[in-house]
């Protein structure tokens, strides 16, 4: 027996030295960490249970029958975050470079089976060199049988991918399927060809890094939702990410004690200026509703038009979807919507209410917009809004105008509260605009067409530039001081907490891709 115990030791050994030593140190001097290093970290301590320590690939094809690495590359199992089971797989680069073979998606599969089973968060850490060339169309194969769970899986359990290494090729398509994919700076990089083949095919010249690294996929494609300095702040923001998050989306997140005060916040009434040309930031207005230090932005440099992201609100977590004044008066584009239209999706799957702040004054014009699917792009935030049936609550700081005041959450769409704060405008465009085109006539037989034109726009916008007439039609159900807003948010939320919504019986719906 006693050699018995001492095989099983040594094989257990053996495995978690994944690739040997030598590897190991090549990985700490490209500043990552090992596999089991991250999980160790990631998961609480002592936690971790691991799920297939002794598998090996089944390969005999160009000599891989000689090169046998316990757990093949990738290390899974289950564990507990801050008490709360997930389960995870994190690949192992010291091993055939982190590629995936048939028996390495075999043990992934498994996890994300039983994290479907269990109702609790799947978690991948990504650092492979792609497939298994070894082992053609099987290591191709196991990627498929990933990919049909990750669509299976999606709104059933939250889905996260940290990017913490290479991922190339047709392993891209799992993170991309997932819910939130993490990207580390300047050690990960994801793209579907790599530069070789770029500068084959296109004759352009550009490094890993500019095609496809933590940046550019942060501020260009939006591939990234959230980017970090090393491989410890990535595990960080995962563990904060699920924080706002429920175990799956027949619960809803986890609430924080909250004790009640005034709620009064002072600050919300000198944000917005009196011009309303002039920008100011709204992350203030976030900051001024929220519960302190509790905002947790998402897609933070991309289409910075617009703001999303996890907050608190008296202790329970909602999604913010919110206009960006700052950022080309924070109009919707085809970036924003896209963006926006993703978030409201994943809040409506895992039932996070919704805040809608409003301060927008229409769509992008331009011919870059208009050929790029403005049409069907900002669709995608119409539907993603309307489709929602958590409690959805919006507030009005300033402009809302056209077709974006109906997209941006209005009553007519299913909002369930609507708010505007007095200085409000819900038009259909600015009143100098308006005036230009309703006063055309009056204006040009004017002897003075300036001075008429100021008095046409005055005459507009005490009539049309200010949130009673939606009121009065019932599309806005108050108008409220700005400070005051806390207290009504917490509130309504409180009010909608057991909101229910009958879907009409369908297949599901054909949202303009």
């Amino acid at each position: 027996m006693d050699s018995k115990i001492k095989t099983l030791e040594e094989k257990i050994a053996k495995a978690k030295l994944g690739g040997g030593e030598q590897r190991i140190q090549r990985q700490h001097q490209n500043k990552k960490l090992t596999a089991r290093e991250r999980v160790e970290y990631l998961l609480d301590e002592g936690s971790f249970e691991e799920i297939g320590i002794l598998v090996t690939h089944r390969t005999t094809d160009f000599g891989m029958d000689k090169e046998l690495f316990y757990g093949d590359g990738v290390v899974t199992g289950y564990g507990t975050i801050n008490g709360r089971l997930v389960y995870i797989f994190a690949q192992d680069f010291t091993v055939f470079g982190g590629a995936l073979s048939e028996t390495h998606a075999e043990k992934i599969c498994k996890v994300m089976d039983m994290a479907v089973k269990m109702g609790a968060p799947m978690i991948g850490l990504n650092d492979s060199g792609g497939a298994r060339i070894q082992e053609g169309v099987k290591s191709l194969g196991g990627y498929a049988d990933i990919f049909h769970r990750n669509v299976q899986t999606s709104g059933v359990i939250p889905q996260i991918s940290a990017i913490m290494g290479p991922c190339a090729g047709g392993a891209v398509y799992s993170p991309a399927m997932t819910d939130f994919t993490l990207m580390v700076e300047d050690t990960s990089y994801m793209f579907v060809t790599g530069p070789n083949v770029v500068k084959t095919v296109t004759n352009e010249e550009v490094t890993s890094e500019e095609l496809g690294g933590a940046s550019t996929h942060a501020t260009k494609s939006g591939v990234a939702h959230i980017t970090s300095a090393n491989d410890i702040e990535c595990l960080e923001d995962i563990k904060k990410l699920l924080s706002y998050l429920p175990q799956n989306n027949q619960e809803p997140p986890k609430q924080i004690p909250y004790t009640l005060t005034d709620e009064l916040r002072e600050q919300l009434a000198n944000i917005v200026p009196d011009n309303p040309n002039k920008p100011y930031d709204m992350h203030d207005v976030i900051g001024g509703i929220i519960d302190e230090d509790s905002f947790y932005e998402i897609h933070k440099d991309y289409a910075e038009n617009i703001i999303v992201g996890f907050a608190r609100i008296g202790g329970k977590s909602v999604g913010i979807v919110a206009n960006q004044p700052l950022f080309l008066a924070g109009v919707l584009d085809v970036n924003s919507s896209k963006k926006a239209a993703r978030f409201t999706r994943f809040c409506d799957c895992f039932n996070i209410p919704l805040l809608v702040l409003v301060d927008v004054p229409g769509f992008l014009p331009g011919t870059d917009q208009e050929w790029n699917g403005i049409i069907v792009h900002g669709a995608k935030l119409l539907y993603a809004l309307s489709e929602a049936t958590v409690p959805k609550v919006t507030v009005i700081t300033r402009k809302a105008y056209g077709g974006a005041y109906d997209v941006m959450n209005s009553k007519h769409i299913g909002a369930d509260l609507n708010f505007a704060w007095p200085n409000a405008e819900i038009a259909v465009m600015g009143a100098k605009g308006a005036s230009e085109i309703i006063f055309r006539k009056e204006i040009k037989a004017s002897d003075d067409p300036e001075a008429k034109l100021a008095e046409k726009e005055a005459e507009y916008a005490d009539k049309f530039a200010n949130p009673y007439r939606a009121a009065q039609r019932g599309f806005i159900d108050e108008v409220i001081l700005p400070e005051n807003t806390r207290r009504k948010l917490i509130k309504a939320f409180s009010m909608l907490e057991n909101k229910k919504i009958e879907q009409p019986k369908r297949k599901h719906g054909n949202i303009p891709l």
